[in-house]
Protein backbone atom coordinates (compact mmCIF):
# COMPACT_ATOMS: atom_id res chain seq x y z
CA UNK A 1 0.00 0.00 0.00
CA UNK A 2 2.94 2.41 0.47
CA UNK A 3 4.20 2.00 -2.47
CA UNK A 4 0.61 2.93 -3.97
CA UNK A 5 0.18 5.66 -2.05
CA UNK A 6 3.83 6.81 -3.12
CA UNK A 7 3.60 6.74 -6.78
CA UNK A 8 -0.27 8.16 -6.41
CA UNK A 9 0.54 11.03 -4.29
CA UNK A 10 2.95 11.91 -6.92
CA UNK A 11 0.14 12.08 -10.06
CA UNK A 12 -1.61 14.35 -7.32
CA UNK A 13 0.63 16.43 -7.09
CA UNK A 14 1.20 16.89 -10.73
CA UNK A 15 -2.37 17.06 -11.15
CA UNK A 16 -2.68 20.46 -7.91
CA UNK A 17 -0.28 22.29 -9.43
CA UNK A 18 -2.74 24.33 -12.24
CA UNK A 19 -5.33 24.95 -9.39
CA UNK A 20 -3.21 26.05 -6.82
CA UNK A 21 -1.26 28.15 -9.25
CA UNK A 22 -4.30 29.51 -10.29
CA UNK A 23 -5.47 30.03 -6.50
CA UNK A 24 -1.95 31.84 -5.59
CA UNK A 25 -2.03 33.94 -8.63
CA UNK A 26 -5.43 35.54 -7.57
CA UNK A 27 -6.90 35.08 -11.13
CA UNK A 28 -10.47 35.99 -11.38
CA UNK A 29 -12.63 34.21 -13.71
CA UNK A 30 -14.86 36.61 -16.40
CA UNK A 31 -16.47 35.00 -19.73
CA UNK A 32 -14.23 34.91 -22.66
CA UNK A 33 -16.00 35.70 -25.54
CA UNK A 34 -14.08 34.44 -28.27
CA UNK A 35 -10.93 31.98 -29.29
CA UNK A 36 -10.41 28.84 -30.65
CA UNK A 37 -8.69 27.45 -27.06
CA UNK A 38 -11.92 28.16 -25.76
CA UNK A 39 -13.83 25.99 -28.14
CA UNK A 40 -11.34 22.93 -27.63
CA UNK A 41 -11.25 22.90 -23.65
CA UNK A 42 -15.26 22.58 -24.42
CA UNK A 43 -14.87 19.33 -26.01
CA UNK A 44 -12.15 18.55 -23.80
CA UNK A 45 -14.68 19.01 -20.67
CA UNK A 46 -17.56 17.08 -22.74
CA UNK A 47 -15.74 13.61 -22.53
CA UNK A 48 -16.65 13.77 -19.00
CA UNK A 49 -19.74 15.45 -19.10
CA UNK A 50 -22.97 13.02 -19.37
CA UNK A 51 -23.66 11.08 -21.81
CA UNK A 52 -20.23 11.11 -23.20
CA UNK A 53 -18.39 10.73 -19.73
CA UNK A 54 -20.43 7.09 -19.57
CA UNK A 55 -18.31 6.15 -22.91
CA UNK A 56 -15.21 7.62 -21.69
CA UNK A 57 -15.51 5.80 -18.73
CA UNK A 58 -16.17 2.14 -20.85
CA UNK A 59 -13.48 3.00 -23.09
CA UNK A 60 -10.81 3.26 -20.19
CA UNK A 61 -11.81 0.42 -18.53
CA UNK A 62 -11.49 -1.96 -21.61
CA UNK A 63 -8.09 -0.17 -22.34
CA UNK A 64 -6.84 -0.90 -18.58
CA UNK A 65 -7.74 -4.67 -19.04
CA UNK A 66 -5.60 -5.04 -22.09
CA UNK A 67 -3.24 -3.21 -20.41
CA UNK A 68 -2.74 -5.30 -17.08
CA UNK A 69 -3.40 -8.83 -18.83
CA UNK A 70 -5.23 -10.14 -16.06
CA UNK A 71 -7.26 -13.69 -16.61
CA UNK A 72 -10.89 -13.50 -16.72
CA UNK A 73 -12.11 -13.15 -12.84
CA UNK A 74 -9.34 -11.34 -11.69
CA UNK A 75 -10.07 -9.08 -14.41
CA UNK A 76 -13.75 -8.70 -13.65
CA UNK A 77 -12.77 -8.03 -10.32
CA UNK A 78 -10.45 -4.88 -11.31
CA UNK A 79 -13.21 -3.53 -13.62
CA UNK A 80 -15.77 -3.49 -10.82
CA UNK A 81 -13.26 -1.95 -8.61
CA UNK A 82 -12.59 0.56 -10.98
CA UNK A 83 -15.81 1.38 -12.13
CA UNK A 84 -17.21 1.45 -8.35
CA UNK A 85 -14.39 3.78 -7.39
CA UNK A 86 -15.81 6.58 -9.67
CA UNK A 87 -18.96 5.44 -9.02
CA UNK A 88 -18.29 6.41 -5.16
CA UNK A 89 -16.45 9.44 -6.33
CA UNK A 90 -19.24 10.89 -7.85
CA UNK A 91 -21.83 10.18 -5.23
CA UNK A 92 -19.54 11.96 -2.44
CA UNK A 93 -19.30 14.45 -4.77
CA UNK A 94 -23.00 14.90 -4.76
CA UNK A 95 -23.99 14.69 -1.06
CA UNK A 96 -21.18 17.40 -0.11
CA UNK A 97 -22.47 19.60 -3.03
CA UNK A 98 -26.28 19.75 -1.76
CA UNK A 99 -24.31 20.08 1.88
CA UNK A 100 -21.91 23.38 1.13
CA UNK A 101 -24.56 24.44 -1.78
CA UNK A 102 -21.25 26.86 -3.21
CA UNK A 103 -22.34 28.70 -6.16
CA UNK A 104 -20.82 28.49 -9.65
CA UNK A 105 -18.32 31.19 -11.06
CA UNK A 106 -21.01 32.30 -13.88
CA UNK A 107 -24.11 32.05 -11.61
CA UNK A 108 -21.94 34.57 -9.08
CA UNK A 109 -21.06 36.71 -12.92
CA UNK A 110 -24.85 36.59 -13.35
CA UNK A 111 -25.91 38.49 -10.00
CA UNK A 112 -23.33 41.08 -10.51
CA UNK A 113 -24.29 41.72 -14.14
CA UNK A 114 -27.94 40.97 -14.26
CA UNK A 115 -28.74 41.38 -10.59
CA UNK A 116 -29.67 37.73 -10.57
CA UNK A 117 -29.96 36.71 -6.92
CA UNK A 118 -27.84 33.76 -6.19
CA UNK A 119 -29.97 32.67 -3.64
CA UNK A 120 -32.90 32.75 -5.77
CA UNK A 121 -31.23 31.00 -8.76
CA UNK A 122 -30.60 27.92 -6.16
CA UNK A 123 -34.03 27.60 -4.94
CA UNK A 124 -35.42 27.13 -7.92
CA UNK A 125 -35.79 23.35 -9.90
CA UNK A 126 -32.83 22.93 -12.12
CA UNK A 127 -34.87 23.35 -15.44
CA UNK A 128 -36.49 26.36 -14.18
CA UNK A 129 -32.70 27.91 -13.12
CA UNK A 130 -31.99 26.32 -17.14
CA UNK A 131 -34.77 28.64 -18.22
CA UNK A 132 -33.77 31.81 -16.53
CA UNK A 133 -30.19 31.62 -17.48
CA UNK A 134 -31.48 31.24 -21.46
CA UNK A 135 -33.54 34.68 -20.63
CA UNK A 136 -31.04 36.19 -18.92
CA UNK A 137 -28.76 35.63 -21.51
CA UNK A 138 -30.88 36.15 -24.58
CA UNK A 139 -29.88 39.31 -26.00
CA UNK A 140 -26.16 38.58 -24.88
CA UNK A 141 -24.39 38.09 -28.30
CA UNK A 142 -20.93 38.22 -27.32
CA UNK A 143 -20.88 34.53 -25.72
CA UNK A 144 -21.26 31.98 -27.62
CA UNK A 145 -24.15 30.27 -28.04
CA UNK A 146 -22.30 26.74 -27.04
CA UNK A 147 -21.04 28.17 -24.03
CA UNK A 148 -24.72 29.60 -22.79
CA UNK A 149 -25.79 25.96 -23.55
CA UNK A 150 -23.27 24.59 -21.21
CA UNK A 151 -24.21 26.48 -18.68
CA UNK A 152 -27.64 26.00 -19.09
CA UNK A 153 -27.14 22.06 -18.56
CA UNK A 154 -25.02 22.51 -15.35
CA UNK A 155 -26.99 24.88 -12.61
CA UNK A 156 -25.52 22.67 -10.06
CA UNK A 157 -23.42 23.66 -7.30
CA UNK A 158 -19.35 23.75 -7.32
CA UNK A 159 -17.94 22.29 -4.49
CA UNK A 160 -16.15 20.09 -5.06
CA UNK A 161 -15.57 19.45 -8.97
CA UNK A 162 -17.35 16.27 -10.43
CA UNK A 163 -15.41 16.44 -13.78
CA UNK A 164 -12.03 17.06 -12.22
CA UNK A 165 -13.10 14.16 -9.36
CA UNK A 166 -14.05 11.92 -12.80
CA UNK A 167 -10.69 12.41 -14.53
CA UNK A 168 -8.23 13.09 -12.07
CA UNK A 169 -9.48 9.24 -10.86
CA UNK A 170 -8.79 7.51 -13.72
CA UNK A 171 -5.39 9.22 -14.38
CA UNK A 172 -4.71 8.27 -11.10
CA UNK A 173 -5.75 4.74 -10.92
CA UNK A 174 -3.81 4.44 -14.55
CA UNK A 175 -0.69 5.78 -12.02
CA UNK A 176 -1.60 3.04 -9.23
CA UNK A 177 -2.43 0.35 -11.70
CA UNK A 178 -0.32 0.68 -14.68
CA UNK A 179 2.90 2.70 -14.07
CA UNK A 180 4.02 -0.99 -12.42
CA UNK A 181 3.46 -2.42 -15.72
CA UNK A 182 5.25 0.07 -17.37
CA UNK A 183 2.59 1.47 -19.46
CA UNK A 184 4.13 5.00 -19.16
CA UNK A 185 2.46 6.44 -22.50
CA UNK A 186 -1.10 5.80 -21.30
CA UNK A 187 -0.22 7.52 -17.98
CA UNK A 188 1.47 10.35 -19.34
CA UNK A 189 -2.04 10.67 -22.05
CA UNK A 190 -4.30 10.26 -19.02
CA UNK A 191 -2.62 13.01 -16.94
CA UNK A 192 -2.91 15.55 -19.76
CA UNK A 193 -6.56 14.79 -20.36
CA UNK A 194 -7.09 15.09 -16.38
CA UNK A 195 -5.14 18.47 -16.32
CA UNK A 196 -7.13 19.53 -19.21
CA UNK A 197 -10.43 18.33 -18.26
CA UNK A 198 -9.61 20.56 -14.63
CA UNK A 199 -8.31 23.71 -16.77
CA UNK A 200 -11.82 23.56 -18.58
CA UNK A 201 -13.74 24.07 -15.58
CA UNK A 202 -11.81 26.84 -14.52
CA UNK A 203 -11.83 28.52 -18.51
CA UNK A 204 -15.27 27.40 -18.49
CA UNK A 205 -16.96 29.56 -15.45
CA UNK A 206 -17.80 26.65 -13.98
CA UNK A 207 -15.52 26.17 -10.58
CA UNK A 208 -12.87 28.09 -8.51
CA UNK A 209 -9.83 26.56 -7.70
CA UNK A 210 -10.42 24.90 -4.41
CA UNK A 211 -13.38 22.91 -6.07
CA UNK A 212 -10.29 21.65 -8.45
CA UNK A 213 -7.89 21.20 -5.17
CA UNK A 214 -10.77 19.03 -2.85
CA UNK A 215 -11.72 16.79 -5.99
CA UNK A 216 -8.04 15.53 -6.65
CA UNK A 217 -7.38 15.12 -3.03
CA UNK A 218 -10.76 12.94 -2.72
CA UNK A 219 -9.61 10.71 -5.76
CA UNK A 220 -6.17 10.20 -4.30
CA UNK A 221 -7.60 8.80 -1.25
CA UNK A 222 -10.19 6.44 -3.51
CA UNK A 223 -7.33 5.28 -5.77
CA UNK A 224 -4.93 4.37 -2.86
CA UNK A 225 -7.83 2.20 -1.34
CA UNK A 226 -8.98 1.21 -5.23
CA UNK A 227 -5.53 0.05 -5.77
CA UNK A 228 -4.95 -1.56 -2.63
CA UNK A 229 -7.95 -3.85 -3.08
CA UNK A 230 -7.02 -4.49 -6.96
CA UNK A 231 -3.96 -5.99 -5.59
CA UNK A 232 -5.16 -8.04 -2.82
CA UNK A 233 -7.87 -9.72 -4.68
CA UNK A 234 -7.00 -9.38 -8.25
CA UNK A 235 -2.97 -10.25 -8.02
CA UNK A 236 0.24 -8.06 -8.17
CA UNK A 237 0.38 -4.92 -10.14
CA UNK A 238 4.11 -5.06 -11.03
CA UNK A 239 5.04 -7.04 -13.99
CA UNK A 240 5.15 -10.91 -13.33
CA UNK A 241 8.70 -13.03 -13.16
CA UNK A 242 7.26 -14.37 -16.45
CA UNK A 243 5.97 -10.99 -18.05
CA UNK A 244 9.63 -9.98 -17.66
CA UNK A 245 11.27 -13.05 -19.29
CA UNK A 246 8.79 -12.56 -22.27
CA UNK A 247 10.44 -9.03 -22.67
CA UNK A 248 13.91 -10.42 -22.50
CA UNK A 249 13.41 -12.77 -24.71
CA UNK A 250 12.00 -10.32 -26.94
CA UNK A 251 14.79 -7.91 -26.30
CA UNK A 252 17.47 -10.88 -26.92
CA UNK A 253 15.56 -12.03 -30.48
CA UNK A 254 16.20 -7.84 -31.69
CA UNK A 255 19.55 -8.27 -31.18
Amino acid sequence: MYDIAKRTALGAGILLILPIAVGVSGWQWQPETQGLWLRGLFWVTETVTRPWGIVTSALLALWFLLCLRFRFKPALGVLAIMELTVLVGQGMKSLIKERLQEPRPFVVWLEKTYHVDERYFYSLQRPERARLVAQQLRAQTQIPEWLRAHWQFETGFAFPSGHTLFAATWAMLAVGLLWARRHYKTVAVLMVWASGVMASRLALGMHWPQDLIAATLMSWVLVVLACTLAQCWCGPLSRTSQEKQGDDNVKQEHQ
